[in-house]
Parts: structure tokens; C-alpha cells; sequence
């Protein structure tokens, strides 16, 4: 691991996001009003892009904006300029944690979406709730001007092909509520704000939003972690592992998600039972075990689209096995157009020899080779046995490597750590298949009671 690498200077990167930065400021107050063409942030965006094909139609739209006079292909135009300077930023940061890992990634470009046709008066609407959203700003935002957005998502949510913006509204226009009116606001989260009204924008494009092209996979599976994001009303396990192909080929990085709906009373542990029906590469995970797979759904990008059907529970695979020889050799995917963002960096290392240091302030780093790299615990579930504590006290790690804020950071899904003179294995994602231990054990149980105390209070609403 080339630590050092991490934290050098990245050409371009600072004058990307600045362009990014003053579009998402201009946002704040709107594109309704004329406004000073040379400050304006449309017209920063489009010097970015200048030389580039995109040119000719953002240099239009940012004059457009700049008049007051946008219409909503301009607006697409601006939100296609915005994702591809992101899409430049994600690419020389990826670039630049293949080469600290040494690893290769493949260079074919992902096969083209199989386009499902949706309602196009659908995407009409959805477009002109997001145009009108740009027009009036962040600070113009009102709750008639959000609700406009529950009769589009209503009509889009039967709609399969459509479900992916829909969600995609649904939660963008709840996050603007819970703000309005806006001219009261003091902050706003203007990124990210900027990165859903610009996906959204562009999901609305015909064929944008089409299935990804499917592949099928045998072979073995080899479970690296499980990475847990938790949310009140949601939560998702995504498994990270190293896929040893059946014919021999090279072995490359693969991913597998399983994301459920769940009260706001089930917590820690108890998201594990209603993940577990759904994906029994959790158990397998939890328990150090490999998978065997014969005719597994997978995408371009090295994502298993999983079903149980097609696969076995195998020998056994110890994680960090896996991570000291497996890891360093396999290939990582292509990333979708559409993923090309900062936020979506999540690249599976191994990182051992280093010195865990813990602030005044709580702030854990690794010192790698004389890098020091920030360690990111505040992404340490609460639903395995893994804490911050065992971290600071480990000397290997299998992480993700992320960025955010500007930097990288490692994010551990598990660690080497001395317990009573023996270096223990300690997994984020020990229990997803089941505990003994008596914290997840308790966690467990209020969850199970939470869940009886729901079904049965259903119950007696649907017999009413």
C-alpha cells in the first residue's frame, strides 16, 4: 500500500470542484432572475467544460441562465455539465487509489442500459418539477412548490423502470420540506442538494435510467466484509468480495447489496433479521465461509444481483486470507456512467504495519509507511462487534478506502486486534447470520419483540 500517494495533490481537481461549487451556490437563490453573466455560476460551469463536446450546448444554457430565460433542456445541459466534471474527479481519484493499492481496473466501457421505454409524459413532469426547483432556489422554496412532487412520484412508483427516480424524488422532495420555506433557512446542504436536483435532472432523460446490461457468474466467492448503512426508516448490507471465476480467468472485485424497509424502533443488530431471508451470503460472510456460484446475475460494473437459487454455501475462507493474497491481484469493475461521482469511491484494501494514533479530539489516524491516513469510525456499524476502540488497537485492517470532505479516509470493515495475548479477528459484519454474543444477542431480542409488538398493532388496524 502506497500511502503516500493518497494525500499528493491531484491535477485539476481543486478548479473542478470550484465550478462545481459556484453552479450549486447559484442554485441557492435561483435561475429565475437575470443575473451577472461573468459571476454567474452557469458561466463558471461552462468554462469548465470548454474544449470538451458538451461546449456548444452548456455555453447556450449558461447564457440562457444568465438572462433568466433557461427552459428545461438548458437545464438538462447544466446538470449533464455538473455529473461530467464530477465523473472527472471520481475518474483521477480512483486512478489514484489503483495505483496506491496496485491494482489494475478493467478499461471497457460498461455495455449500454437496455432502454424499457417508460411514460414519457411521466419524465415530462418530473423534469418541470426539477426546472422549477432551479428557477426559484433554495431560498424560494415553499411547500406548495415541493408538493409538487407527490403526484409525479405517485403515478411513477408502479412503474419498475420508473421506481429508481421516483425513490430518487420522493426522498429529494421530503429533504426540501423538512427546510421550507427556504427564505427562513439559515444553511443549506447546497452539494449535496446539487447532486440530487442534477441526477435527477438527468434520470429524466429518456433511456438514462434503462436496466444495466446482465451477465451471469460461476465460480467462487470470496466474502472480504459487509459495509452497513443504517437510516430510520431503511437500512442496506452490501458484501464486498473477490470473485474467482469457474474458467480460470483472473479474479476480480465484486459486490452484492440487500437493502430493506424497516421501523424506526429496530436498531444495531436487529437490522440483521430482516436482511437475513433475503441474501444468505450474509450468513456466509458472518461466518467466514465461501460461496459457490452457478449462473449468478452480474452487472458490467461487479454488481451480483443476487438470488439464492444460484448459490451454495463452500468451505471455509478466512477474510484476511483472502486480503493477503486474493485481493492485491483482482481486477476492479468499470463504473456506470451515471456512478461517476466522489461519493461513490469504496475501494476494498488491506492495510497492515501501521501505527493507530487516537487525538484529544477522538480522531483516529493510521500512520502507513509515514502517511498518515484518518480513519473514518463514525462509519463503524453499531450492528457487529467492531468499535472504534478494537480499531485503535489493531495491526491489520481490511477497509474501504473513501473520500470525502476533501480527503481520503479508511473506513474498516474488520481488524486484527490482540485479545489476551491473541491476535482475534474482529468482523463489522460478524453477526449478520447470527450471534452468541451477548450484546448483538440483546440487540436481537428487542428486535424480535419490537417486530411482534408492529405486526400485532397492524393486525388490529386492518381488522378495524
Amino acid at each position: 500500500m502506497r500511502a503516500g500517494l493518497l494525500t499528493e495533490p491531484v491535477d485539476g481537481l481543486d478548479e473542478a470542484l470550484d465550478a462545481v461549487g459556484a453552479f450549486d451556490r447559484a442554485l441557492i437563490a435561483g435561475l429565475l432572475r437575470p443575473q451577472h453573466v461573468e459571476a454567474g455560476g452557469p458561466t463558471v460551469l461552462a468554462r469548465a467544460v470548454a474544449g470538451t463536446p458538451l461546449a456548444a450546448r452548456v455555453a447556450e444554457a449558461a447564457e440562457k441562465a444568465a438572462a433568466g430565460a433557461a427552459g428545461e433542456e438548458h437545464f438538462v445541459a447544466l446538470a449533464g455539465a455538473r455529473t461530467a466534471l464530477l465523473g472527472s474527479v471520481h475518474d483521477a481519484l480512483l486512478t489514484r487509489v489503483d495505483e496506491a493499492a496496485g491494482r489494475l481496473r478493467g478499461t471497457e466501457a460498461a455495455p449500454a442500459a437496455r432502454d424499457q421505454q417508460p411514460a414519457a409524459n411521466l419524465l415530462t413532469a418530473a423534469r418541470a418539477w426539477l426546472s422549477d426547483l432551479a428557477r426559484c432556489g433554495w431560498q424560494g422554496i415553499d411547500h406548495e412548490v415541493v408538493s409538487g412532487a407527490a403526484e409525479v412520484v405517485s403515478a411513477m412508483l408502479p412503474d419498475p423502470s420508473l421506481r429508481r427516480l421516483a425513490t430518487l424524488l420522493d426522498g429529494f422532495a421530503a429533504e426540501l420540506a423538512a427546510s421550507c420555506p427556504g427564505v427562513s433557512a439559515e444553511r443549506f446542504p447546497v452539494r449535496r442538494w446539487g447532486d440530487l436536483w442534477s441526477r435527477g435532472m438527468l434520470l429524466t432523460v429518456p433511456g438514462a435510467a434503462g436496466t444495466p446490461a446482465v451477465g451471469t457468474a460461476d465460480g467462487r466467492l470470496l466474502p472480504l466484509g459487509i459495509d452497513v448503512q443504517e437510516h430510520a426508516t431503511a437500512a442496506q448490507a452490501q458484501v464486498h468480495a473477490v470473485f474467482e471465476p469457474a474458467d480460470g480467468s483472473g479474479a476480480r472485485l465484486v459486490r452484492a447489496s440487500v437493502s430493506v424497509p424497516k421501523p424506526d424502533t429496530v436498531v444495531g443488530a436487529g437490522v440483521w433479521q430482516l436482511m437475513r431471508p433475503h441474501m444468505s451470503l450474509l450468513a456466509a460472510a458472518g461466518e467466514g465461509r465461501s460461496m459457490d456460484l452457478t449462473g449468478m446475475p452480474v452487472t458490467a460494473e461487479g454488481d451480483l444481483l443476487w438470488s439464492d437459487e444460484h448459490a451454495r454455501p463452500g468451505e471455509p475462507a478466512d477474510a484476511f486470507a483472502t486480503a493477503r493474497v486474493a485481493l492485491p491481484t483482482a481486477t476492479a469493475q468499470v463504473t456506470a456512467p451515471l456512478d461517476r461521482h466522489p461519493a461513490h469511491i469504496a475501494v476494498p484494501v488491506f492495510i497492515e504495519g501501521y501505527t493507530a494514533r487516537t487525538d484529544e479530539e477522538g480522531r483516529l489516524t493510521f500512520t502507513v509507511s509515514g502517511t498518515e491516513l484518518a480513519v473514518d469510525t463514525d462509519r463503524v456499524p453499531a450492528a457487529g462487534p467492531l468499535t472504534p476502540e478494537a480499531v485503535a488497537r489493531s495491526g491489520a485492517c481490511i477497509a474501504l478506502i473513501r473520500w470525502d470532505a476533501g480527503t481520503f479516509r479508511v473506513q474498516p470493515l474488520a481488524v486484527e486486534t490482540t485479545v489476551r495475548k491473541k491476535v482475534t479477528p474482529v468482523h463489522a459484519g460478524a453477526w449478520a447470520g447470527g450471534t452468541t454474543d451477548k450484546a448483538g444477542a440483546r440487540a436481537e431480542k428487542a428486535a424480535t419483540d419490537a417486530a411482534k409488538v408492529l405486526s400485532e398493532r397492524a393486525g388490529r388496524l386492518l381488522r378495524k
